[in-house]
């Protein structure tokens, strides 16, 4: 671990420990590379992960303060979303229409309607780092384009008048096939996490349908301890 990373990693732990509360000012910069021991320079890149996470702002001239992210989703962070959009490029393989299987007219809860099936390649820092595969509803969203792909598809679900409430999310660990290694300029059966992403909007219609392979994926929660669930565990035969 780097110095940077240890920096964030413990700030965001003071944060989540509520040493650090919604509203309240972090030590300034030169305060907390005393505190660390560690350069100015090393604590500015600390704070910069903890601005695109979105757990700190900064006010000109007042300082750096928490906010209230915490409260509003248990994702701290995962290895895209802390990078700004703009730091994330994508690589458009396919955008096309196709007919829904009886599967997925069960995911989506629909009858013989077309679907939206796109494949991208997302690009940091110059590495291809994953491979999105998904499906929206055509009826939806007729006038999906490799342009929106380019950018953030949740931000164009927004603008098309819907709110996202929530996302189904499960996590496995896979090898890279023959063919992911090819879009991603890999070596085959590396270790890699396959991410399954059900999108769901306010009103409950599931509105996306996404499978993702990525290369080092890292991903951090916020969870509160269940202890009636721990305790049902306990009492299992």
């Amino acid at each position: 671990m780097t110095k940077t990373e240890f920096v964030s990693d413990d700030l965001l732990s003071k944060i989540y420990q509520n040493k650090y509360s919604p509203g309240e000012k972090l030590p300034t910069e030169r305060d907390l590379a005393t505190h660390y021991q560690v350069s100015r320079y090393t604590i500015r890149h600390a704070i910069k992960k903890l601005l695109n996470i979105g757990c700190v702002r900064v006010v000109q001239g007042s300082g750096i303060f928490v906010t209230d992210t915490k409260y509003k989703s248990p994702l701290i962070y995962n290895s895209l979303t802390e990078k700004k959009f703009n730091e994330i490029e994508s690589k458009i393989i396919h955008l096309k229409k196709v007919q829904a299987t009886p599967l997925l007219e069960k995911t989506f809860d629909l009858k013989q309607q077309d679907l939206w099936e796109y494949k991208r390649i997302r690009i940091v820092d110059y590495q291809k780092v994953q491979i999105e595969t998904s499906l929206l509803p055509f009826h939806l969203f007729p006038d999906l384009t490799e342009e929106i792909l380019a950018k953030s598809v949740h931000h164009y679900v927004q603008q098309c008048g819907f709110h996202i409430s929530h996302f189904i999310t499960t996590y496995s660990a896979v090898s890279i096939t023959r063919d992911e290694a090819s879009l991603l300029n890999c070596k085959k059966g590396i270790p890699a996490m396959k991410i399954m992403n059900r999108g769901i909007l306010d009103d409950g219609r599931v509105f996306e349908y996404s499978e993702l392979v990525n290369l080092d994926y890292t991903v951090s929660y916020f969870t509160p301890f269940n202890s009636e669930h721990h305790q049902q565990r306990l009492n299992r035969d």
